[in-house]
């Protein structure tokens, strides 16, 4: 019963920024760990973020200081917001809960 539905993509220039949304219905954001994963055009499948309950988050090495991953109780969403994106940040991105997953929002970073 769990459903999570992402938007926010589209197509940026190298350096540009977006921000991903995961809206989440049958949990709640505020007392579940939430994570982020893309997938690439090439079909490799990489963690890019999560956030636990106590608000500790945690990044692949590539998106640091890049990326964050916050979250609102009230709207009951997490947030990817993405800035100074690069051509290998192309992906599918998929937020997930478990074995839940949505069903992806896709990012093209490209000139």
């Amino acid at each position: 019963q769990v459903q999570l539905v992402e938007s926010g993509g589209g197509l940026v220039q190298p350096g540009g920024a977006l921000r991903l949304s995961c809206v989440a219905s049958g949990l709640s954001v505020m007392d579940s760990t939430m994570w982020w994963y893309r997938q690439t055009p090439e079909d490799a499948r990489e963690w890019v973020a999560l956030i636990m309950t106590a608000d500790v988050t945690n990044y692949v090495d590539s998106v640091k200081g890049r990326f964050t991953i916050p979250r609102d109780g009230a709207r009951n969403t997490v947030y990817l917001p993405m800035h100074d994106l690069k051509p290998e940040d192309t992906a599918v991105y998929y937020c997930s809960h478990h074995h839940s997953w949505g069903q992806g929002t896709p990012v093209t970073v490209s000139s």
